[in-house]
């Protein structure tokens, strides 16, 4: 059983780990994720959907850099555009040709008439920029988003994040709000889906109605919901909330950093429901792990000033040579390898094995999953839904990394988000470590 100390399991992290842990912390500042902090570990090298210590420790990602390495780790055709790129040129806003086939590609898979793309280096950076498409396009101010959504951290999308993350961090930017999102398994209303008749969504319409200066320029949403555990909405929810965003004149926007690019099994989280946003915001699985996010829209709303307006939605970085590369590189990957499909496939596999992990696992409140974007419920008890406590979480993590598993099991909401590459054979294994680690951890009473 592993060692619980205080709230924390002593690290599992080899002797080399430990020495280069301790020479980057004295210069790194606090804050850094979750992961890296809670293993201490230093990482060598990665291929495909492994990764190697500097200890010669092997380990499943279930990880993916929080889904940013959607085509694996050094997969031989990204690692040959990037080396090729880096011999021609690596900076600046010029058209180059491989910006130019990146678009060109890029627009035959986005949504039905959304083929106008702007990019960036970052998710907050192009979500901040959609939000300034949206005041252009509307001449409106205010933005909906939901409770449990993630953003990004920068000021203009701080008001949006939900519990303790953005306290001490005020005065917040003005004309944000928030509405429930339907997390039907802690349901912020206690209702029961489907008796509630969707009743999330006229709380949405209450909120705008009573709370807002009716200046809504668009509302916001993750069509699943990442950082709050990869929560699923029910049928009919996205298309309520585009609804209500026609109704109020304003945009629809769809947060799909996580979920683009075959993640969940489709090209698009919106394609399950058959609905086509008016914004887009990308990134993450967009550049393969280099640093690349977009804004993808229409020719209408993206002629607008002053979002058309020269250096009106620029970036200094977005859309480098360097990064149109890896972008490029990973979209022929992802289409290639039919990525999207074996998400699809192999997410059933493992959503199969974790519903067969509940029935034995007591702790286990909830499993969920839409292709390679899976989520893991831990309550102390079915009936209440009361978290697990971290001490438990905590060490459940170390027994994972004990067994050759990155996961994402800190916390009583595990996010479970491997590479797309990943086969059927190495995503049960991960599943087999995960579940021998649970029963080390919770072996006693």
């Amino acid at each position: 059983m592993t060692k619980v100390m205080g709230d924390q399991a002593e690290t599992m992290a080899g002797p080399r780990s430990r020495e280069l842990f301790a020479r980057e912390s004295a210069h790194m500042a606090p804050g850094l994720q979750s992961i890296a902090l809670y293993s201490g570990l230093a990482m060598a090298r990665g291929r495909g959907t492994r990764l190697f210590d500097e200890d010669r420790n092997e380990y499943i990602d279930f990880v993916a850099g929080i889904g940013v390495g959607s085509v694996g780790h050094c997969h031989p055709h990204y690692v040959e555009s990037l080396k090729k790129q880096l011999e021609e040129l690596t900076f600046g806003s010029f058209t180059t040709e491989v910006r130019t086939r990146f678009l060109e590609l890029l627009a035959t898979v986005t949504p039905p008439g959304l083929s106008r793309i702007q990019l960036f280096s970052g998710g907050a950076e192009a979500v901040e920029a959609a939000f300034r498409l949206a005041k252009s396009a509307t001449r409106k101010f205010e933005f909906i988003g939901f409770t449990g959504a993630f953003h990004g951290k920068t000021g203009g999308v701080l008001p949006l994040l939900s519990g303790e993350f953005k306290h001490q961090l005020g005065p917040f930017v003005p004309g944000l709000y928030t509405a429930p999102y339907a997390n039907c398994y802690r349901c912020p209303l206690k209702l029961e889906y489907p008796d509630c008749g969707l009743a999330c969504v006229e709380e949405l319409r209450r909120t705008i109605r009573e709370d807002t200066g009716g200046e809504i320029a668009a509302i916001i949403i993750e069509p699943i919901q990442g950082t709050a555990g990869n929560v699923i909405p029910p049928a009919g929810f996205l298309p309520a909330v585009r609804e209500v965003a026609r109704e109020n004149g304003a945009l629809f926007i769809a947060d799909e950093m996580l979920t683009g690019f075959g993640r969940t099994g489709r090209t698009w989280a919106c394609d399950h429901e058959g609905i086509v946003p008016d914004v887009l915001t990308v990134g993450k699985g967009i550049g393969g792990g280099f640093p690349l996010a977009g804004v993808v829209s229409t020719d209408a709303l993206t002629a607008h000033a002053p979002f058309s307006n020269p250096s009106g939605s620029s970036s200094s970085y977005g859309g480098n040579p360097l990064a149109a590369a890896a972008g490029l590189a990973s979209l022929e990957i992802l289409i290639g390898e039919k990525l999207a499909e074996n998400a699809d496939r192999v997410g059933r596999v493992m959503l199969a094995r974790l519903e067969e992990m509940k029935e034995r696992h007591r702790f286990i409140g909830d499993v969920r999953g839409r292709g390679l974007l899976l989520g893991i419920e831990l309550v102390s008890d079915r009936t209440t839904k009361e978290p697990l406590e971290k001490r438990w979480t905590r060490a459940l993590f170390q027994e994972c990394l004990r067994r050759g598993l990155v996961s994402m099991c800190y916390s009583s909401s595990i996010r479970i988000n491997p590479p797309l590459v990943i086969d059927e054979e190495t995503a049960l294994e991960g599943l087999q470590a995960l579940d021998d680690a649970m029963s080390a951890v919770f072996a006693e009473p």
